[in-house]
């Protein structure tokens, strides 16, 4: 039988997906920052002073219990926003030609 833990300061959305209590915030966000940019707990408390030690802390050890499904979701979001970044290496000729064809095809 498996163990149903609860984290305070924690819901979820209808999708599932973790929120730091009733703030605009999602669990990812607060993870990512932490897990790209090597934010502690203080950063992330210094950079949302709208959020609570104890939300925090509640979203780090949520984190840090579900470490390699959140850092999955991380590296697909990452690759996702890759993706939708323009290529620097194109030139302006070529951004511009694609558009043509975009616009006429």
């Amino acid at each position: 039988m498996g163990v149903h833990v609860q984290y305070p300061h924690l819901t979820f959305d209808p999708d599932g997906n973790p929120r730091i209590s009733d703030t605009r915030y999602k669990l990812l966000h607060l993870a990512g920052e932490h897990f790209h940019y090597g934010w502690t707990a203080e950063e992330l408390l210094r950079q949302h002073p709208d959020l609570k030690p104890e939300e925090v802390y509640a979203a780090l050890t949520y984190f840090y219990d579900h470490h390699d499904q959140i850092v999955r979701e991380l590296e697909v979001a990452s690759q996702h926003s890759n993706n939708l970044r323009p290529n620097p290496t194109l030139s302006r000729d070529e951004l511009l030609r694609r558009q043509a064809l975009t616009e006429h095809g």
